[in-house]
């Protein structure tokens, strides 16, 4: 939950609306707080991270107390989860936030997160690949990874808000990931090296005990001896996957130097020079952190200290390990450089989470493609009672999944189908160029001659095609020459859904909203050009005639034959409080109407864009007097031009028969209670 007792974020991933979403905060929500009080005192406004560019992200301290207490708060908790759930806004701990942006992305970059659930962290790289947002397909791509299949499609969810056609979900233990295969610009096969790397690793999350009341009954100081040899082992094989020249970030929420330092040495140590710790200092201007330590003790559960290798006895050579303790070599040490770590605490920006510690491995230039880490790692002997019988098992530790009996994977694994564990996925078919589904949507839409058809994939290999999906190329690459190593879960936007009827109307898919942003650049026909009273009208109203339109939008739908549509909005020069920003929506020209095909948290975020504020009645209360007045609106519209033996709900089911698998928030805002004023 965002609002708790300690200063939570608010961030804005995606920049293509984000400097509407910024101004309606700012001019609206945050000016109204500051005017509530709530038992004689008034509510502090949220405030913008100092270190987080561009003001993109705010942090709050309202509890869900307070907002019980105010309607105006309770309407701007409903604006977050609105946006949140239409992935324009996303709520994270402050700390959290850190390591993408260290990793310095740019929209050609392949990027791997290792450990990727729940998937906060990933969202913010899809934001940073997509920073131009006239690129419908950026060269680069983020492959998410968990071990865990059921976190996995929380990832998913994550990544399918912002409706980005270059991330895939994948499912596999990150120590041992497999190393996959593309083709080359020459024509040759290729391994795959990532030019960034998130190695967010599993932790014991002593640095979270400020939030995470169960950290204080559990804490031992055996979890970090029991985590070492796997945080060693996932950074590791992160590394062997880098590129020249490339960057990994490596975070945990741990305080102990276990965790972090040591695993930073020994990479550094076994690396032979191949990586180096880069200097980060100033690329967070305003964020306060401590310095990598340099020297630190092992203490076992029962109370014992040791300051070096040579100290610990043989029976405790199995949880004990050289690579916990820092370098004695003073030289060697002295040329890691390990206090350019950079040690995150509560205190520092008053963060809900512990502390977080970042490596950011650089490799320099180099002659061989071969991997960076020189001498393979030993593996740290597991407690007894951690094998059983050769399978892995998870251990829950500071709620974070922790997973043992892992080996390091030097070399890819072999060529063959992997057993899958948990849901299993429908495959991943890509059409062809010549495809007997191609030609009626070319003509319908008048499809531009780059419109990558081989990019356009969907779930099955029989029967009627029921969704199409699209990729970007180097997502295709990766799938085609890896299907027997990679556990995908999920990769893709929506770009069409077919509709059982629609060829009458000369095309059998419709538009879907979740692709329109990588659709548009190759439509070229089946668009209407709409002002924001026309946004306004089709978002509010569940089926209006096209008479409803204004006069320009009434006379380009008129010529227009029945189907799916764009609705296309473009900034204003002359109306300044109107979006600035372009707007692309999906819709239906009916035989004497038109409608939105919108989801309905994306109704309210454009209707919010337009400067109309809707919000949600509260279960079990009744509509209030705005939306009365808004159901008289579609009466009205029901009986005008003398059409009172049709009415919208009649023709809509006469032109969409095809959706009837709609989820009740595809149709029409689900049957939702909107308010608007």
């Amino acid at each position: 939950a965002v609002f708790i007792s300690l200063p939570l974020p608010i961030s804005l991933p995606y920049l293509f609306h984000a400097k509407e979403i910024l101004h309606c905060l700012k001019n609206k929500y945050f000016k109204e707080i500051q005017e509530v009080e709530i038992d004689g005192q008034k509510i502090e406004a949220p405030q913008p991270l100092s270190w987080y560019p561009d003001e993109l992200a705010w942090h709050t301290n309202m509890s869900r107390k307070i907002l019980r207490k105010s309607p105006l708060l309770e309407k701007f908790h409903q604006f977050l989860v609105s946006e949140t759930e239409s992935g324009n806004i996303s709520r994270q701990e402050a700390v959290s936030m850190i390591p993408p942006l260290l990793m310095k992305i740019e929209p050609h970059h392949k990027i791997l997160d290792m450990c990727a659930a729940p998937g906060s962290k990933t969202a913010q790289l899809i934001e940073m690949l997509h920073s131009d947002m006239d690129v419908p397909f950026p060269e680069g791509f983020v492959i998410a990874n968990d071990v865990d299949n059921k976190r996995c499609y929380l990832l998913v969810h994550q990544a399918k808000r912002l409706n980005s056609p270059c991330i895939m979900v994948v499912n596999h233990d990150a120590s041992c990931i497999p190393r996959l295969q593309i083709d080359t610009e020459d024509g040759q096969k290729g391994t795959l090296f990532y030019d960034r790397i998130l190695c967010d690793v599993p932790c014991s999350g002593d640095g979270t005990m400020r939030k995470n009341i169960d950290v204080w009954k559990k804490w031992t100081t055996s979890n970090s001896l029991h985590l070492h040899g796997l945080q060693i082992r996932i950074a590791v094989r992160g590394v062997e996957q880098l590129a020249v020249g490339g960057r990994m970030v490596y975070s945990t929420c741990s305080l102990n130097p276990i965790e972090d330092e040591a695993v930073i040495a020994t990479l550094l140590e076994k690396s032979e020079g191949a990586l180096e710790l880069a200097d980060a200092s100033v690329d967070l201007p305003g964020l306060k952190w401590m310095p990598g330590v340099t020297k630190w003790k092992l203490m076992t559960k029962e109370g014992q200290w040791y300051k070096d290798w040579s100290e610990v006895p043989v029976n405790r050579h199995t949880q004990i390990r050289p690579t916990m303790f820092p370098p004695t070599d003073t030289e060697k040490l002295a040329n890691m450089k390990l206090e350019r770590c950079m040690r995150i605490l509560p205190h520092h920006q008053n963060t809900g989470d512990g502390m977080q510690h970042h490596l950011v491995a650089h490799i320099p230039e180099r002659s061989s493609q071969d991997s960076p880490v020189g001498t393979p790692l030993p593996e740290t002997p597991l407690e007894d009672g951690e094998r059983d019988g050769g399978k892995e098992r998870e251990r829950g530790v500071g709620g974070n999944s922790v997973y043992s009996d892992s080996v390091l994977c030097s070399r890819p694994p072999p060529n063959k189908k992997m057993k899958r564990h948990g849901f299993k996925e429908d495959p991943f078919v890509f059409l062809t160029e010549d495809d007997p589904v191609f030609p009626p949507i070319e003509s319908f839409y008048d499809l531009s001659p780059d419109f990558p058809k081989i990019n356009v994939l969907t779930r099955t290999h029989e029967g009627k095609k029921r969704h199409l999906y699209m990729v970007s190329k180097e997502l295709r690459n990766v799938m085609l020459n890896n299907s027997e190593r990679m556990k995908v879960i999920n990769t893709g936007v929506k770009v069409w859904s077919r509709n059982s009827d629609g060829e009458e109307f000369g095309c059998a898919f419709r538009l879907a909203q979740e692709g329109i942003y990588t659709l548009f650049p190759y439509i070229r026909s089946r668009m209407i050009t709409v002002s924001v009273e026309d946004i306004k009208i089709l978002l509010t109203q569940e089926n209006p005639y096209l008479s409803k339109l204004e006069e320009d939008a009434h006379q380009q739908a008129k010529k227009m034959g029945m189907g799916s549509i764009v609705l296309k909005y473009r900034p204003d020069n002359s109306n300044p409080d109107g979006p600035q920003c372009p707007i692309e929506l999906c819709g239906w020209r009916g035989k004497t109407s038109i409608r939105a095909f919108v989801p309905r948290n994306e109704r309210f975020h454009y209707l919010r864009m337009l400067g109309v504020e809707v919000f949600r009645d509260k279960q079990g209360q009744g509509p209030r007097e705005e939306e009365k007045e808004v159901k008289e609106e579609v009466k009205e519209g029901e009986t005008e031009n003398g059409n009172k033996d049709v009415s919208p709900k009649q023709e809509l089911r006469g032109e969409n028969r095809g959706d009837e698998h709609l989820k009740g928030d595809e149709r029409e805002g689900g049957g939702e209670n909107l308010t608007s004023t």
